[in-house]
């Protein structure tokens, strides 16, 4: 991985324009992303095999998952060869696949605001890794087992949301592979306008000059994603 980008010197013009990042994505933090209304009337009042219908909605679940993509644009952050990317997308989906199945099959629940904490923090752990914050800890972390293991708490993250709906049994084996075909479908497409959006910006000076500032808004969106998943378990659960 590359990191030869510039320290970035926060200003106070800057730290405006941070400011005014933050505002606008705190609502659609607040919004969240679960199964909508409609989403779960169907799944509610539909039992027995719908595959195309559960591979719609696992692929729609990925694709507005912002908390997912965060993850994901911090772990392709600075990989710029196509098998790497490949590897470390392949590990969070096997990750996330397995405890998706796991957890809803086997009824093993997480309590939601908890492992969304969880899943924000893996963010800020991303963020962290790419400003080489580990480095001067003096603490070099297994990055490919990092990504493995939040994959896995992103996967017990999508269980969660279908475990309170109350999915009918009949056909459940069926909609889940399903499901998370739909979420591996949503992430590739999700995947696919990242890497263009990263190409696209690594071609200009100011990939170099802003790649640190970057990696700051990831954090601080991540921060933000537990401090408002810990709030809801303090006051809802």
């Amino acid at each position: 991985m590359s990191k030869n980008y510039y320290i970035y010197k926060l200003t106070l013009p800057k730290v405006r324009n941070l400011i005014i990042l933050f505002m606008f994505c705190f609502p659609m933090i607040l919004l969240g992303h679960g199964i909508s209304g409609a989403d779960q009337l169907f799944l509610t009042n539909n039992p027995g095999v719908h595959f195309n219908a559960y591979l719609y909605l696992g692929a729609k679940h990925m694709v507005t998952g912002y908390d997912h993509l965060l993850f994901l644009a911090g772990v392709i952050f600075f990989l710029y060869k196509i098998r790497d990317v490949a590897i470390y997308v392949t590990l969070f989906a096997l990750g996330h696949s397995a405890t998706l199945l796991l957890g809803v099959l086997a009824d093993i629940y997480v309590n939601v605001y908890l492992i969304d904490a969880i899943i924000g923090f893996s963010v800020v752990y991303k963020a962290f890794e790419n400003l080489d914050g580990f480095k001067l800890l003096g603490f070099h972390p297994n990055t490919k087992l990092a990504v493995l293991i939040f994959g896995l708490f992103h996967g017990f993250g999508l269980s969660s949301k279908l475990q309170d709906i109350a999915l009918a049994d009949d056909g459940l084996i069926t909609n889940m592979i399903a499901f998370n075909l739909g979420v591996e479908v949503g992430q590739f497409i999700a995947l696919v306008f990242i890497l263009l959006f990263f190409n696209f910006w690594r071609s200009k000076p100011s990939f170099n000059q802003h790649a640190q500032l970057g990696n700051y808004v990831l954090m601080t969106l991540g921060f933000l994603l537990m401090a408002y998943q810990l709030t809801g378990y303090l006051l809802l659960s």
